[in-house]
């Protein structure tokens, strides 16, 4: 955790130099965030195996809501085309869901549901082309930091908790996961922006790949360019 957050310290540090430093080859600090929903991809259910044993395999899986938010440069390489590096907080995870068996527990909607509540350092490499005026397109790499990484529990029927906590979950779970970025944007020239983003891990959650699950998400975005 110590190298990680110092990691994003140095990474960030380095941003913001660059972006107050450069006065005259274009470049451009920006901040942006917004709303995003992430899930799993592959053998979700795997990793979520006791929940099975109570729910006799009635389980749905949804993704989780959450926010992100971070900065950016923006380097000029050419006419409308651009070299945009920069490192954003991301929550991500997946929400599974089992319904307790039984007339009895179908009356009283008893359910189980297992909340994954990961937190990234998100660091997008990402090639930017505008088409038109400010429409753009981008893709690149993406390496993603895991800092935290939980399970919440919570058990219950008739609308109400009667369990609810949250474990740990780091052992297995793989640090750094290597993925891809790509979406689509409009640049104002008063320097606010939108942009909404699909994001696809390529490295298994699992760092020993005993179920072969990768992050996925969508990422929605407002920011404003210095």
């Amino acid at each position: 955790m110590k190298k990680t957050l110092l990691i994003v310290v140095v990474l960030l540090a380095g941003l913001l130099h660059e972006g107050f430093a450069q006065d005259g080859g274009g470049v451009r600090l920006g901040i942006k965030g917004g709303y995003s929903v992430a899930g799993w991809q592959g053998e979700t259910v795997k990793s979520f195996g006791d929940l099975l044993e109570y729910t006799n395999g009635s389980v749905q899986t949804r993704m989780r809501q959450g926010f992100h938010a971070g900065a950016y440069l923006s380097i000029p390489m050419g006419t409308g085309f651009e070299f945009e590096p920069g490192i954003q907080y991301s929550q991500k995870g997946m929400v599974l869901e089992g319904r307790v068996p039984g007339n009895a527990a179908e009356f009283a909607n008893a359910k189980v549901t297992l909340t994954n509540k990961a937190e990234y350092i998100d660091i997008p490499l990402l090639a930017k082309v505008y088409i038109g005026e400010g429409f753009n397109l981008f893709a690149g790499p993406q390496v993603s930091l895991l800092l935290s990484n939980k399970v919440n529990v919570n058990a219950g029927a008739f609308g109400f908790s009667a369990y609810n906590n949250d474990f740990e979950w780091q052992n297995s779970q793989r640090k750094v996961d290597l993925g891809m970025s790509a979406g689509a944007g409009y640049q104002f020239q008063n320097g606010l922006n939108i942009g909404g983003s699909y994001d696809m891990g390529l490295t298994t959650i699992n760092a020993n790949a005993n179920y072969k699950s990768y992050n996925h998400g969508f990422k929605g975005s407002v920011g404003f360019r210095f």
